[in-house]
């Protein structure tokens, strides 16, 4: 509603399994060739997601595809098909360090480079594969590749003039949510701050189309369309002093994303918790990555580089999480 509709479908809605087709205990755990935790804790945090790994796993993707060199896509289909049917308990992922480059060319190996930006720069890599053998999409369109349709929504801004009461909105994709946790001491609360209205005033005002000036006006951003799977990024490291925040940040094993989204009345929009990415330290400069994740056993693992052992959800739910999964 509001946002132009696709004129192309990549990928039929109706393949996307969200259940696990197969279970199985975790798979292996991941060696640590030099400051490669982030790198681990990322890929596991991706091979436990059921919708992405059904589809890898069926491996769908290679057999279809005609790219020539770099394919994330391909490259994460047979990351995630060894490391779920390796009978070793660690495997090294060198199908990913091979192109650690190409992920991001800012990356530098033997760096410790922060997990939140791999995350986002291997599911960017494996959008632009999925979008190699098309030219001159139309937005709408490309947000229907199973990537997009797996981790990306779309957030809605809209801006109320105080004046005349007009209103503005305009749509953005997304594919996973930073939250701000300074004000903040639990998820929802951070979600609760995100949604609500800014006051655009002074300097930061408003140039209002009806009225032809700049006036006064709220912004509020809320979830217009919402993901399969949500990210939320706890925003614990400040850019300019790179500085942690190490507060307890509390989180549920269930959320309902329905009070945060453009229409907030209506039936919860339930999602479980099945990955929680953890930092350790106190800086952004140095430290350690590792994940808890729920397999498809429904148990939960502690993944530690090349150690995975099983852990009770009250362990994984009392984390000082950084990356936080959720599944519909």
């Amino acid at each position: 509603e509001g946002m132009t509709p696709p004129k192309r479908i990549l990928f039929p809605p109706e393949k996307i399994c969200m259940v696990w087709q197969q279970r199985q205990r975790a798979g292996a755990g991941l060696f640590n060739v030099g400051n490669t935790c982030f790198l681990n804790a990322v890929l596991q945090c991706l091979t436990y997601t059921p919708p992405l790994a059904n589809y890898l796993l069926s491996r769908e993707h290679s057999r279809a595809c005609h790219q020539r060199g770099f394919c994330m896509m391909c490259i994460m289909e047979a990351h995630v098909n060894k490391v779920l049917h390796s009978s070793v308990s660690a495997i090294l992922p060198l199908a990913v360090l091979k192109v650690f480059r190409c992920i991001g060319e800012h990356f530098q190996p033997g760096r410790e480079e922060d997990a939140h930006d791999f995350l986002c720069c291997t599911v960017n890599a494996m959008q632009r594969a999925c979008l190699s053998a098309s030219s001159d999409l139309d937005i709408s369109s490309q947000s229907t590749t199973i990537v997009h349709q797996i981790f990306g929504g779309f957030l809605r801004s809209r801006v109320t003039c105080f004046s005349c009461k007009a209103i503005s909105d305009s749509y953005e994709a997304f594919l996973d949510v930073p939250l701000d946790i300074k004000a903040a001491s639990s998820l929802t609360a951070a979600l609760e701050d995100f949604v609500t209205p800014e006051h655009l005033d002074g300097e930061n005002c408003f140039k209002c189309d009806t009225c032809k000036k700049n006036v006064a006006a709220s912004k509020r951003f809320t979830v217009h369309c919402a993901p399969k799977v949500l990210t939320v990024c706890l925003k614990r490291f400040d850019c300019f002093t790179g500085g942690k925040i190490s507060k307890v940040v509390e989180y549920p094993e269930y959320l309902n994303l329905r009070p945060y989204m453009s229409q907030a009345d209506g039936e919860p929009l339930q999602y479980s918790l099945y990955a929680v990415l953890v930092h350790s330290g106190v800086s952004c400069h140095g430290g350690h990555y590792f994940c808890y994740t729920k397999a498809s056993n429904g148990l939960w693992y502690q993944m530690d580089d090349e150690s995975v052992e099983l852990r009770c959800i009250d362990i994984a739910l009392r984390q000082q999480a950084y990356l936080l999964f959720y599944a519909r």
